[in-house]
């Protein structure tokens, strides 16, 4: 796949040196001629949500680095859209956002399961041509965004998961070292 979709992942490439997309896997929710934005998926952080929402207290779930951008911002993705309203539906009832109040009050009660949403501090984000750019130059790689990828595959795995997921080439690239000097 090699449109920019929302719903689909960007795969750092192997060589990609950004220590803050190196190996990631970034779940795109927004792309436009105005810009772009998405969450990394396999950056997960030493902190719950529980620490950083008040309103949270009580719910000791995972919390990521979405990106370098706005990191005083929590996000969320999670598979309700028809418990979570104004939710934005991205890929394979995957869904962006929607009423943070509901999906608090289903989280407290039990109603929804923690494992089927994921938090974010902060966001990543280009303007306007700028992932184009980042496309022609090969530091990213397209695939769909699957629920077994997203949810269900360990932070430390994903990278490598969805490398083998995208088959060819790219099961090669999975044992390339970051620096190809070291090799």
């Amino acid at each position: 796949m090699n449109t920019l979709l929302s719903g689909g992942l960007l795969v750092a490439d192997p060589f990609l040196k950004d220590e803050n997309f190196m190996r990631s896997v970034i779940l795109l929710c927004r792309h436009s001629a105005e810009g772009s934005f998405g969450f990394v998926l396999n950056k997960k952080l030493e902190v719950t949500v529980d620490e950083l929402l008040s309103e949270m207290e009580g719910l000791t779930l995972e919390v990521y680095q979405g990106g370098p951008v706005q990191l005083d911002t929590v996000h969320y993705i999670h598979q309700y859209p028809d418990l979570i309203p104004d939710s934005q539906l991205l890929t394979d009832n995957i869904c962006w956002g929607g009423n943070f109040q509901l999906l608090t009050a289903h989280l407290k009660k039990g109603t929804i399961s923690p494992d089927k949403v994921k938090f974010f501090l902060g966001y990543s984000g280009w303007d306007a041509g700028q992932l184009e750019n980042e496309m022609e130059e090969r530091s990213w790689a397209t695939t769909t965004g699957t629920r077994k990828l997203i949810f269900n595959t360990s932070p430390e795995a994903l990278w490598r998961n969805t490398m083998l997921h995208m088959g060819g080439v790219y099961e090669q690239m999975v044992n390339y070292p970051i620096d190809p000097q070291l090799n």
